[in-house]
């Protein structure tokens, strides 16, 4: 079981769980091709992997606009000669009480949480339906596993998208294509998420939560190397990751 040559498209992969997922895959001998919307750090993010003699290219994606997703996927075709995983892992959490009806946030949410990952999924589905491979790894939460107050419109996205990958599993079994899926649900974990956060109760509640439990992107990122690492007759589907003390 071995990442190693496997060519892996990352989304959000400027911070957070995308950065370190990047980094530990390219560290095992993946070649991975980096999307995300700040240039400068995935400029930085492709040098440092360099540095330690992985392999890394990069284009500056915003995962709303289905034509970036398309390029992204043929920059890791024409750079590393095919695609075998994508990982729909950009999105935003400004969590916030229905009641306070912030429907700027709640479109913000939808276009990338959930619509993000179907231009994703379009992206390489002829490919992974052709040569009768691939997986499909996304980023949903413990919001779509069960619901929060406060986190109605975000948590709806991640069920959404676990409803999804679902689907997708089981159209391909029946399809005969073999590709793969894997859901990721992610506790307390720390990264830039928090940053998107408008609303101040949701704010003080989020950060004095994550402060006490948060746990590094890392813990995600050893689970998207361990299901990429599986051979291909083995779908590792569904992965909750909890720091110990979240209760």
């Amino acid at each position: 079981m071995s990442v190693e040559n496997k060519v892996i498209v990352i989304t959000g992969a400027s911070s957070g769980i995308g950065e370190a997922s990047a980094k530990l895959l390219a560290s095992h001998g993946a070649k991975v091709v980096l999307g995300a919307r700040r240039e400068s750090r995935l400029q930085e993010l492709v040098r440092a992997i360099a540095a330690q003699g992985g392999q890394a290219a990069y284009r500056v994606t915003d995962v709303t606009n289905p034509a970036d997703l398309t390029a992204l996927v043929d920059l890791a075709k024409t750079k590393f000669g095919g695609i075998d995983v994508i990982f729909n892992n950009a999105g935003i959490m400004p969590t916030s009480p229905i009641s306070a009806l912030k429907t700027d946030e709640w479109n913000a949410m939808i276009e990338i949480n959930l619509k993000g990952v179907l231009n994703g999924v379009a992206a390489v589905m002829p490919e992974f339906t052709k040569q009768k491979h691939g997986q499909i790894i996304t980023t949903s939460s413990v919001a779509g596993l069960k619901s929060f107050a406060g986190s109605g419109v975000y948590g709806a996205t991640k069920f959404a998208v676990r409803n999804l990958m679902e689907v997708i599993r089981m159209e391909s079994a029946q399809e005969q294509t073999n590709i793969r899926t894997t859901s990721l649900y992610p506790a307390a974990i720390n990264t830039e998420l928090l940053h998107t956060i408008t609303d101040a109760g949701s704010k003080q509640g989020m950060n004095k939560l994550y402060e006490s439990v948060g746990i590094t992107p890392d813990a995600v990122a050893r689970v998207v190397d361990f299901a990429v690492a599986q051979p291909a007759d083995v779908n590792v589907n569904e992965f909750t990751i909890y720091p110990t003390k979240q209760g």
